[in-house]
């Protein structure tokens, strides 16, 4: 990625000026080398200062193996009304996201449009040195000056963006919006709460899962999950949140309905003056979420393709997505628009804003068809189609891996199951294995073409996320699709 020059905070005759340069990245005018989102003033810059210092340790952050660096730059959308920073854990367990509100900025236009953003190492020293509340001017992209001298020195940093982390961020949409508002907590309340939880904790999910629920105006901790409750796997992962804890004006936690599971993932969100800052914590500190899998059964449909290429024509960087007017749109049901959104997510097109239930649109500046060509359970399916190892017969369907052993997979009441090891050891909690998925996309009638230089002998079911990196036989590259030797399951 290039930069015209490195994000910087300078001192000027009206207050200082903070310059966030940005990369190449997506407007409604197609792709630009250096959009340009804001020019302004923040009207609580210490604020602003901590809630983009916490997204940018996040991205700089390994909460599992943390002694294994990380260095990724964060995502900006500018969407009409509000500015959203956006990054992902080093590990993959770790989603956050800054939405400064139209409360938060007083300036010119906000334009429309996703690119990266540099924030340097002198430049988180700086804001960290922020300590008033003298006026800031925030300017996202390329001054008038910096737009006539683009032609000079570029400063080019060689960052991988791995494709975990486009898939973190299609899996991190999907489970978000299945959660629902599960605590709020008033600003003291939130403090106490926060401040007491540990700084640190173990590589792996040994410790078990730490339950929280609701207690009079406060969270009291449960060992299990019981109605309500809302799942803190790994509670060291919240230490972004200290940056802007003092000032809090309420916490609110999300999660999805408590089951059986050992763990669950869950957002929390600290509510500032003009601002929210969301984490969104995977199911262990472990467990990374590109693996989860709930994008599987969308990209496994042609329909749900065809559908998203008609939504996406629709879209126009909106803030919050309404489905029912997208359906009216589109003529579609609301059901195959959602399908449609998740389809759309695995390449980054949309994100879910839980604080208000909605999905909002932006355009991640990777590779769009990279999530599917590298998805290792959606290829290892394809292959299966390729080689005809599918057969169904009724709701049975038989697999012949390419080991030679053969899988069945039933359905029942449109759940599948199947007799392979992964669906043994995750019971569908991390989405459909290889087989299950290849056996829904027969049903469908696709075909395996796409499997793009089809997948090798032992290909696993999927990507668990850095959980695998730690586990026998397993090999996790940097910044490539990472996989588990030793024969499918």
């Amino acid at each position: 990625m290039a930069y015209a020059r490195p994000s910087s905070l300078e001192s000027a005759a009206d207050g200082r000026r903070l310059g966030l340069e940005t990369s190449q990245g997506s407007t409604p005018h197609g792709r630009e080398d250096h959009p340009r989102f804001f020019a302004g003033f923040l009207t609580s810059p210490r604020i602003a200062s901590a809630g983009l210092l916490a997204v940018a340790d996040v991205a700089a952050a390994r909460y599992y193996q943390p002694q294994l660096r990380a260095s990724l730059d964060p995502v900006v959308t500018g969407n009409g009304d509000r500015l959203r920073f956006e990054s992902f854990s080093g590990c993959g367990g770790v989603y956050a996201r800054l939405d400064v509100l139209a409360a938060g900025l007083d300036g010119d236009r906000i334009g429309h449009g996703t690119t990266n953003v540099d924030v340097n190492n002198p430049l988180r020293e700086a804001l960290s040195r922020i300590g008033s509340d003298d006026p800031l001017h925030l300017r996202v992209g390329p001054d008038e000056m910096a737009v006539t001298t683009l032609g000079g020195p570029v400063v080019e940093k060689k960052v991988p963006l791995p494709d975990r982390w486009l898939r973190g961020f299609a899996e991190a949409q999907v489970v978000a919006a299945g959660f629902d508002l599960r605590a709020e907590l008033p600003a003291a309340e939130a403090v106490r709460f926060l401040r007491a939880l540990p700084r640190s904790g173990g590589r792996g999910p040994s410790q078990g899962a730490l339950w929280v629920v609701p207690a009079g105006r406060g969270l009291r901790q449960t060992t299990r999950p019981v109605p309500g409750a809302v799942c803190l796997p790994g509670p060291e992962r919240l230490a972004a949140l200290q940056r802007v804890l003092r000032y809090a004006t309420a916490l609110r936690v999300y999660g999805p309905p408590a089951g059986t599971e050992a763990s669950a993932a869950a957002a929390w969100e600290v509510v500032l003056p003009g601002m929210r800052l969301t984490l969104t914590l995977s199911p262990m500190a472990s467990r990374g979420s590109s693996g989860e899998g709930g994008v599987l059964e969308a990209l496994a449909t042609d329909e749900a393709a065809e559908d998203a290429e008609l939504v996406s024509v629709l879209l126009a960087w909106e803030p919050t997505i309404d489905i029912a007017d997208l359906a009216a749109s589109s003529g579609l049901s609301r059901e195959r628009v959602k399908a449609a959104l998740v389809r759309l997510g695995t390449s980054g097109r949309v994100g879910y804003d839980t604080a208000e239930a909605a999905y909002f649109h932006r355009e991640l500046p990777y590779d769009a068809a990279r999530v599917e060509r590298h998805n290792p359970r959606l290829r290892s399916a394809l292959a299966l189609l390729d080689a005809g190892a599918v057969t169904l017969a009724g709701a049975l369907g038989t697999v012949t891996a390419e080991d030679g052993h053969v899988h069945r997979v039933r359905e029942d009441a449109g759940r599948l199951s199947c007799t392979c090891r992964w669906w043994a050891e995750y019971r569908g909690g991390r989405g459909p294995c290889k087989h299950a998925l290849a056996v829904r996309m027969a049903r469908r009638g696709a075909t395996g073409g796409a499997a793009e230089g089809g997948v090798a002998d032992g290909a696993s079911n999927g990507v668990p996320g850095e959980a695998d990196a730690g586990r026998p036989g397993a090999r996790q590259d940097e910044g490539t699709t990472a996989r588990i030797d030793g024969g499918a399951r």
